[in-house]
């Protein structure tokens, strides 16, 4: 991997970004704002799919609800986050063969980030414009 605009190395920038998404996110609409919006330049196409659970007011007024579940496409896997059933958020890993998923496990969510942030590096890696923009995105 030749991503290294901290300085810090590769391993470096996986943990900066790691550490910039969990500050301060304690619901799944928090981490799909962050990366439907910052973190949208850095991500190909499709790799981030958002449910949404939308009230009859939301239908209405023309508007996407509030999301609930969130999934990240990555190489043979597949990060999920979604709301747990007393609150909260449940993070699970899923290891994904041509398209179907052949096994599930929960983790926790900083270690649901540090896989994130590995994804991302790793995307960022193969595509110059996503390079860019995750540099933008760490370095202001």
């Amino acid at each position: 991997m030749t991503l290294e605009p901290s300085g810090l190395g590769p391993m470096g920038d996986v943990q900066l970004l790691a550490a910039m998404l969990r500050a301060d996110r304690e619901e799944v609409a928090s981490y799909a704002r962050v990366l439907s919006g910052a973190l949208a330049q850095a991500l190909p196409a499709g790799m981030v799919e958002i449910g949404y659970q939308r009230t009859v007011g939301d239908r209405l007024a023309h508007r996407p609800g509030r999301a609930v579940r969130l999934v990240v496409h990555g190489d043979n896997r597949d990060l999920e986050l979604r709301e747990g059933r007393g609150g909260g958020i449940e993070a699970e890993l899923q290891q994904v063969v041509r398209g179907v998923v052949i096994s599930r496990r929960g983790i926790g969510v900083d270690e649901w980030l540090q896989a994130l942030a590995q994804d991302i590096a790793r995307a960022a890696a193969r595509d110059t414009a996503a390079r860019q923009a995750l540099q933008r995105l760490l370095h202001g």
